[in-house]
């Protein structure tokens, strides 16, 4: 059992319930300076001119979810005995978002906002009056008879208008 270039002796061999492990050897062990970076999740990182905007929800600290600031799906899956249609309610989520942002392309200036009440889903969000009056109500029955017809229980939707994206930032970083 020779290594090419290292000696074995007593202090270098590691013996656990007579198992013989590894030599060690300060070589193999290899350091390096802490890299001081912002590594949180929920909190954004500053720029130096302020450059970057933030929304209301945004802005909020992560651990003021349920204080200051709401989730961005409200549903009843984690409760006790409602384990079974949890993945259903995930795929549902993530299939509403999908088919909004793509329908309403370029529209919506917030995130979606999906609240479940007993069978009625309830989509909600800020969108842009980029487009006309027509346009929208079109948008909004169109959105509202396809995703009923496809997730096979009501779909209401409520949305807000603002004039431009810029209304809805709450703060620069």
């Amino acid at each position: 059992m020779a290594l090419s270039g290292f000696r074995m002796n007593l202090r270098n061999v590691v013996k656990v319930r007579n198992l013989l492990i590894l030599p060690l050897s300060p070589k193999w062990i290899s350091t390096t300076s802490v890299s001081q970076k912002n590594i949180r999740s929920g909190v954004y990182k500053t720029t130096n001119n302020r450059s970057r905007p933030l929304t209301y929800e945004q802005a909020q600290k992560p651990h003021l979810i349920g204080v200051t600031k709401a989730w961005n799906s409200w549903n009843a899956s984690n409760l006790d005995g409602e384990h079974k249609c949890l993945p259903e309610t995930i795929w549902e989520d993530v299939f509403i978002r999908k088919f909004m942002t793509g329908t309403w392309h370029n529209l919506f200036v917030s995130e979606i906002i999906i609240k479940r009440r007993q069978n009625l889903i309830v989509v909600a969000g800020l969108v842009s009056r980029s487009v006309a009056a027509r346009k929208m109500y079109f948008l909004l029955g169109y959105t509202e008879e396809l995703l009923s017809n496809l997730l096979k229980r009501p779909v209401k939707i409520e949305i807000q208008t603002v004039n431009s994206k810029k209304d809805v930032f709450f703060k620069w970083i």
